[in-house]
């Protein structure tokens, strides 16, 4: 067992990480007919005084609201993942998953009081751009950057206000830190 187990490496902390604590919460959150995925893994407007509220503005990228759900930001997740971690380093690629959590986090709080955020899109999203952008040189704005900008980005202005239950701003929110990453990291 132990020489099978020796196979495995942990090759992106982070990313992996991520995706047991997502897994975990899903478990959790089937296992408590969601109590805990509302209590802990979702953002919506609560007094400063809640103190679970400042953990919900990072962790409500943590929960899902099924293995659909999961599933779906997970894929993307795990692809490029590991990619981003080795190019950008896992500490780095860690605080870049906080800043768009939190960022989306608040937005939501404040500017969406009567709605509820869960899920990992957001970051997806961010992962997806960032992706993309990591292809500059020279100064020069890569065309996938371009094509990945209008096609999800596009998409998501467009369905904003939707009556769909998908959080197209806070797509839009991953979207555009993304890009501020990889525009911030290409400068320095």
């Amino acid at each position: 067992m132990k020489r099978l187990l020796g196979k495995f490496q942990y090759n992106s902390p982070v990313t992996l990480t991520f995706a047991f604590i997502s897994f975990g919460a899903l478990i959790l959150g089937y296992l408590t007919r969601g109590l805990s995925t509302h209590l802990f893994f979702s953002v919506y407007r609560s007094p400063l005084t809640d103190p679970l509220a400042y953990f919900r503005a990072f962790g409500h990228v943590l929960g899902h609201a099924s293995w659909s759900h999961y599933s779906g930001n997970m894929v993307l997740f795990l692809v490029l993942g590991p990619i981003l971690e080795e190019k950008y380093k896992s500490k780095d690629f860690f605080f870049m998953i906080a800043i768009t959590a939190l960022v989306s986090g608040l937005f939501y709080m404040f500017f969406y009081p009567g709605n509820i955020l869960l899920g990992a899109s957001g970051i997806v999203f961010m992962m997806i751009v960032l992706s993309s952008a990591a292809g500059m040189r020279d100064g020069k704005i890569p065309l996938t950057l371009l094509l990945v900008l209008v096609v999800y980005l596009g998409g998501e202005v467009l369905s904003v206000g939707a009556k769909d239950g998908v959080a197209h701003a806070a797509h839009i929110i991953g979207g555009i830190c993304g890009a501020g990453f990889g525009l911030v990291r290409k400068r320095n």
